[in-house]
């Protein structure tokens, strides 16, 4: 489970400062599939960058499966980060001048895993996102839809407890985007806990629930029909 309670992210330069999350409150229940929807500038980025540990915060409370996450080092917090999330991103963040295999192998060297689970695990990655039989390719010769099934197979094949997706849609067209986003309701039904942030309001209405955010804060939050018993709540900052 991650729960989120009163956190505060304040951008500082030396004349402005900016409050990118104001006493945000979220939390989202193991197996959930949440939508986070709002104008550009509103804190999506940054919700997601703390969610996952890439950014500190400022006040509040963060708790990822139970542990308080915003007394760790960061040494800590990068443990946890390996082990327990995986990131989707907007522009595929793939290395051009490596394979499928070795794109995906990437992350789990850092770990140091043992070659043989590295093998077995990148192998059921491609499998899953139906991308085996071209895992020696390079990115340049895939579409976009393919290097972001890619870019999922890297987050799946850390075994990860959330998967947070940055706009995974956004450089796709509405085909590749349809195939993409099956995908990733296909992973969430597996049981695989989903935080997506996405311009489109008809992607966001396939996630069990949506949250709006503007100016660091909840302004709304809808359960779409079908997902009525979805253990989830949501306060609203006062």
């Amino acid at each position: 489970m991650l729960s989120m309670k009163s956190v505060k992210k304040i951008y500082r330069s030396e004349l402005i400062e900016t409050h990118a999350l104001r006493d945000f409150d979220l939390q989202v229940e193991d197996g959930e599939f949440v939508s986070v929807t709002g104008p550009s500038g509103s804190g999506k980025t940054t919700l997601l960058s703390i969610a996952g540990l890439l950014e500190t915060f400022d006040g509040g409370e963060y708790h990822l499966d139970g542990e308080n996450v915003g007394t760790l080092n960061d040494r800590a917090r990068s443990r946890i980060r390996n082990q327990k999330v995986g990131f989707i991103f907007q522009g595929f963040n793939l290395i051009s001048d490596l394979n499928l295999y070795d794109n995906v192998d990437v992350p789990l060297r850092y770990r140091g895993m043992p070659a043989a689970q590295r093998k077995q695990r990148i192998t059921q990655a491609l499998e899953r996102v139906g991308l085996a039989a071209r895992a020696r390719q390079v990115p340049a010769q895939l579409s976009g839809g393919q290097q972001q099934r890619v870019a999922i197979a890297r987050a799946l094949a850390g075994e990860p407890r959330f998967l947070l997706a940055d706009e995974p849609t956004g450089n796709l067209d509405s085909l590749m985007a349809r195939q993409v986003m099956q995908m990733l309701e296909d992973i969430n039904r597996e049981g695989m806990t989903i935080i997506m942030v996405t311009h489109d309001p008809d992607l966001a209405r396939r996630a069990q629930r949506n949250i709006q955010i503007v100016d660091g804060q909840v302004t709304d939050f809808k359960m779409y029909q079908g997902h009525s018993d979805a253990i989830a709540s949501i306060s609203e900052p006062a």
